[in-house]
């Protein structure tokens, strides 16, 4: 991977994910009660080999950037060349913001070409999946491709929601359609399934920067790897289609876009299993992330009624349950639940205090709100939605904004927050 550039976008702005990305960028948001979504692909990196590597953001990037630059900088070697660069939108190439995703790589290419490097791979930054990027590019190379996209199966009726592959037995694309309504298209391996691009490409460096300059001229493009750059090197340049080989070590395969809340809550949900379908706790495969120093988790008072408890769920430092019960839960740091509460189902951002005699189900609770004593969400969706955002599945997002909130008595640890 020495011959190698990763580029990482994470500049998209997220509106699925909305209330969670309106003052922070998708990447950014919390996963796992210790983690950000974008920790799970760098992670994916680091175990790769793949250690120079540049970040392009935009939205609302304030948290995000911080969390690279205090959180992944030491990671990798920098005095060895290794890297991972934050770029925003320079304007170099025009007066335009980033106009897809090709249009990103695009407008550094000045920064591309400063590195020069034989290959590139083009990541997103909010997918959750374990991948070795090193055994593609082996394939890659053993295959000489001069473009190669990752692939995994999926059900002919979920192609609306991504670019699907027609492929050859040898492994070569042969056509590639963007959430089509329907295709044909179906996979040599398994009949019954069809090929999907999972956003990620390695590209000979040269091949790539020739089509993102002619892509760059078209003013009719929508400047986007799925809809134009792909499409356009069909029949051109040898592109094959490499079958995600899961890190994960499950029996099925897992990949999940937490593009939208209730995707989001569920790939969250997985973590409290018994057995997590996605595992946090493989030191093979370790997931690494920016870590803040905080006390311990703390479990007080076993009295009836008030015991302090939790089950199912995954509590991180910081966090007092005091005389509370949690049971299926994801809890960020530095969380505080007080007695006679019930907290079932949901999702708690860090610096959060829940008063006594909550009671909290299927909820995604943003950081820094304070829930006053007595609080009821997730019971009533009709008077949820009369406060808080509520999905059409019944998940209830708790911002800072929330109107019950207007005037919120924060606890004296929130203010060095």
């Amino acid at each position: 991977m020495k011959d190698t550039l990763g580029v990482l976008l994470a500049g998209g702005a997220g509106e699925r994910l909305f209330p969670l990305t309106r003052d922070r960028a998708k990447p950014a948001v919390p996963f796992g009660g210790h983690y950000r979504i974008i920790d799970i692909t760098l992670s994916n990196c680091i175990n790769s080999g793949l250690r120079k590597v540049f970040i392009l953001t935009q939205y609302k990037a304030l948290s995000l950037n911080r969390h690279i630059r205090e959180g992944w900088s030491g990671a990798v070697a920098q005095e060895l060349g290794e890297f991972f660069e934050l770029l925003p939108p320079m304007q170099r190439t025009g007066a335009n913001w980033y106009m897809g995703t090709a249009d990103a790589v695009y407008q550094n290419i000045y920064s591309i070409g400063s590195e020069q490097p034989k290959y590139m791979i083009i990541l997103s930054g909010d997918h959750i999946y374990k991948m070795d990027y090193s055994r593609m590019m082996e394939y890659h190379q053993k295959t000489g491709a001069e473009v190669t996209l990752a692939t995994l199966p999926i059900a002919p009726d979920e192609v609306s929601r991504f670019g699907v592959v027609e492929v050859s037995q040898g492994g070569e694309v042969q056509g590639f359609e963007e959430k089509p309504a329907s295709t044909t298209f179906r996979s040599p391996f398994s009949p019954n399934a069809v090929d999907a691009s999972m956003g990620i490409y390695i590209f000979n460096t040269d091949v790539l920067l020739k089509a993102l300059i002619v892509d760059a001229e078209d003013p009719d493009s929508k400047h986007d790897f799925g809809h134009n750059i792909l499409p356009a090197l069909l029949g051109k340049k040898k592109v094959m289609a490499y079958s995600f080989v899961d890190e994960n070590k499950q029996q099925a395969l897992y990949w999940r876009d937490v593009g939208t809340l209730d995707a989001y809550y569920d790939a969250n949900m997985d973590l409290c299993s018994v057995s997590p379908t996605f595992n946090l706790y493989d030191v093979g495969w370790p997931i690494r992330t920016r870590v803040r120093q905080y006390p311990p988790a703390k479990f007080v008072f076993g009295e009836p009624g008030r015991t302090g408890s939790a089950t199912n769920s995954v509590i991180t430092a910081g966090v007092i349950i005091s005389g509370a019960a949690v049971s299926g839960c994801v809890v960020s740091q530095d969380v505080r639940i007080n007695s006679y509460s019930q907290v079932d189902s949901s999702i708690v951002f860090s610096h959060v205090n829940i008063g006594r005699h909550c009671r909290i189900r299927r909820a995604i609770i943003d950081r820094n709100v304070n829930i006053p004593e007595g609080t009821v969400i997730g019971y009533d969706p009709i008077e949820d939605k009369k406060r808080y955002f509520v999905t059409p599945s019944g998940l209830t997002i708790v911002t800072r904004d929330a109107s019950m909130f207007e005037n919120p008595v924060e606890p004296d640890f929130f203010k060095k927050h």
